[in-house]
């Protein structure tokens, strides 16, 4: 999670004196469950690329560049 904004500080410390709840703003996360979750996202990608066809892929792409640009 980012740092937060100006507003964000703003809000936890209102809310802090009104409730006298301290807010954290995010656990910390496990390195190797990242590392973890970053690997099997490169994987899959790929994994996916590879189990479509030169055809199936450009239909995606096509899609994916009609959504964008707002055709179709």
């Amino acid at each position: 999670m980012s740092k937060p904004d100006a507003n964000q500080r703003g809000f936890n410390a209102v809310k802090q004196l009104t409730e006298g709840v301290e807010i954290r703003l995010s656990q910390p996360k496990n390195p190797h469950a990242v590392a973890l979750g970053r690997l099997g996202g490169a994987i899959g990608g790929k994994a996916r690329a590879d189990a479509l066809s030169p055809e199936q892929r450009s239909a995606i792409a096509k899609q994916g560049a009609d959504k964008r640009w707002g055709k179709g």
